[in-house]
């Protein structure tokens, strides 16, 4: 599985750790930056490109890193194709996966720690959707908001 993964200044260390650990445990991840820690840089610089890459299919799946979280979340999700979450819990980690096909997860890197971040992502990234008849319907509605709002 192809990783994409994207950190602000306020997500960078968590960025370097969850890269250092994960990979060593044989996931392959392609770094959208930041390459550096910028500490008046901007999330969406990063997190666009990540999460264009997941709805393209060029990743599997994306990780998303600013301070909170929350900026990640909501700029990942206006990218159509993409359906992110700010995780906080593993029941949600791999949930979201499971019921809703969630493809990018989000994360809080001045508000995580790096242990259950690491839980957190390993959970996500394990996770597969069941694809049940009512799982698909949902995805359905959804797919056709996306559309019907688009430009």
């Amino acid at each position: 599985m192809r990783v994409g993964i994207a950190a602000d200044h306020g997500g960078f260390d968590l960025k370097v750790y969850l890269i250092t650990i994960l990979s060593t445990a044989g996931y392959d991840f392609e770094d959208f930056g930041a390459n550096e820690l910028i500490t008046g840089d901007d999330y969406p610089d990063y997190v666009i490109p990540m999460a264009r890459a997941v709805a393209l299919g060029e990743v599997t799946r994306g990780v998303a890193i600013c301070g909170s979280g929350v900026g990640a979340c909501i700029v990942s999700n206006k990218i159509a194709g993409v359906r992110a979450a700010l995780i906080t819990d593993t029941f949600s980690a791999h949930q979201g996966v499971e019921d809703d096909d969630m493809n990018v997860i989000c994360l809080g890197g001045l508000v995580t720690g790096q242990a259950l971040a690491l839980e957190l992502v390993r959970t996500f990234l394990d996770a597969r959707f069941k694809g049940d008849e009512r799982f698909r319907r949902r995805l359905t509605k959804m797919l056709k908001l996306e559309c019907r709002d688009m430009p």
